[in-house]
Order: structure tokens, then sequence, then C-alpha cells
């Protein structure tokens, strides 16, 4: 269905960088990395082997992104909720940020990329926090891709802070109450200071945002793919990028 759908717009069957205009590249993409668990069972594997190679395809996609130009990549790798999951793979989980540094760190500081995390740092194990520390220190002077990963993050406890912030402020006489509005509540979220993601990719098939960034997807354009995020490749987020061309954002007007 998809080469059919390619073909009838005069497009390659499969999509590459150059079959992307370069006036419409989005400038902000999100990425729910969902079906690790689901790829290694498919292969009767454990499903920490599909966490692993999830970390293979956030580099390829890393590096797909900084070629086009976007500018900043979020991607969704441990959310509040994910604690629920058995103990043994949330312990997995949390060594991958310092797998993922330790072998990437180099590499993305020659293609000046830049680190960040968005989530709370509470409960994150002591060599899960270091690893970021180190990443985000050692690349904050770069001024290429910023690559931002949600970590720890949930979207509605970020809205509920941001929200008590404001009330303190009002409280303390900081804040007027006449001066709450969207400003001032995304200046409070974990995102302040990045612009609101302009496309949202989710992998999986799954059809919900499982609550990653509700405040900043409000006018996001989403896509949705029933591949596994192991197996989601250079192609498949071209692809993406390609449906995200050939919409029209009118933000609620005509």
């Amino acid at each position: 269905m998809i080469k059919r759908l390619w073909a009838k717009l005069g497009l390659s069957s499969s999509p590459t960088a150059a079959s992307l205009s370069t006036d419409n590249i989005p400038v902000h993409v999100a990425i729910i990395m969902d079906g690790n668990g689901r790829w290694a069972r498919k292969r009767g594997l454990p499903r920490v082997a599909g966490h692993h190679s999830g970390m293979k395809t956030v580099k390829r996609i890393t590096i797909a992104a900084d070629r086009l130009g976007i500018k900043y990549l979020t991607m969704y790798a441990f959310s509040t909720e994910n604690w629920k999951r058995p103990k043994a793979e949330v312990e997995f989980l949390m060594k991958l940020p310092q797998q993922f540094i330790e072998i990437e760190l180099d590499e993305l500081i020659a293609n000046n990329v830049q680190v960040r995390m968005m989530g709370s740092r509470d409960n994150l194990p002591p060599h899960t926090l270091s690893a970021l520390e180190e990443a985000i220190t050692k690349t904050a002077g770069n001024t290429g891709l910023i690559l931002n990963f949600a970590l720890n993050y949930g979207s509605r406890m970020e809205m509920v802070n941001a929200i008590r912030d404001m009330a303190s402020d009002v409280k303390t006489g900081v804040l007027s109450i006449d001066d709450i509005d969207e400003e001032a509540m995304s200046s409070r979220l974990l995102s302040s200071g990045l612009p609101d993601p302009d496309l949202l990719i989710r992998t999986s098939g799954e059809l919900r945002l499982s609550n990653f960034m509700l405040w900043q997807l409000a006018y996001s354009e989403l896509w949705f793919t029933d591949v596994y995020w192991p197996e989601f490749s250079e192609k498949h987020f071209y692809e993406a990028i390609g449906q995200y061309q050939r919409r029209a954002r009118r933000y609620g007007g005509l």
C-alpha cells in the first residue's frame, strides 16, 4: 500500500533525503520509541535484547536528523510510568544511557550535537545520572542538533509542577493572575527554551500519546507507523518527513 501511495504521488517507493524539500524541514521532531519488547519477542529473544537493538536506532536516526538540518530531536526514552515494569527490565533500561554515551559521546561531540535531558532526576540511579550529566556538560558548547532525551518524564506531572510554580509566584507577588497565559505556562515546562515539536513520530502501531508532551503537541503533526523501533530505518524517517511536508498546517485557521 505504501509503495502504491508513493507511486501515486509521483515519488520513489523508497524515500530518500534527496526526495525531500529542503524548504520545509521540521525544526523539532519528537519520537515515541515504541516496540522494542515486541520486536524481541517476535524473534524469540528477551525483551532487553530489543532495548539494546533500539539503542542503535537512536544513533541511526540522530545522524539522519542532523543531515536533514533538523534542529531539535526529542526522544521519549523512559516515562514516569515505566517504573512499573519488571525490576530486571528497568535496571537494564537504566544502563542504556550509560552504554550509549560511553560508545557515542565522542562522535556526538565531533558532529557538534548538544545533549539535553528532559525529566525528573529523582529516582534515577547514580550511574545513569552521572553518564547523562557528563554528556550534557561535554556537549553544552555545541551548536548543532540538540538531542533531547525525555527520561523519567511524564507530561501530566510536568504541567502540575508548572501550575504549582505559577501559583507560588502569584502567592509571593512575583506573578499576577492577569499575567498567567500560554507563555507563562510554557516557560515553566521542562521543554522551556525549545520550540514545540512540528512532528511527532510513534513507532510500533500504537495510536496514543502515552503522557508525552501533551501541552507541547497541541498543533504538532502526528505520524504513526507499525514498524517496531529497532527496525525503524532512515527510509521510514524520510517517509515521515515526506508526509509532514505534504500536510497543510493551519493552526485552527483556514
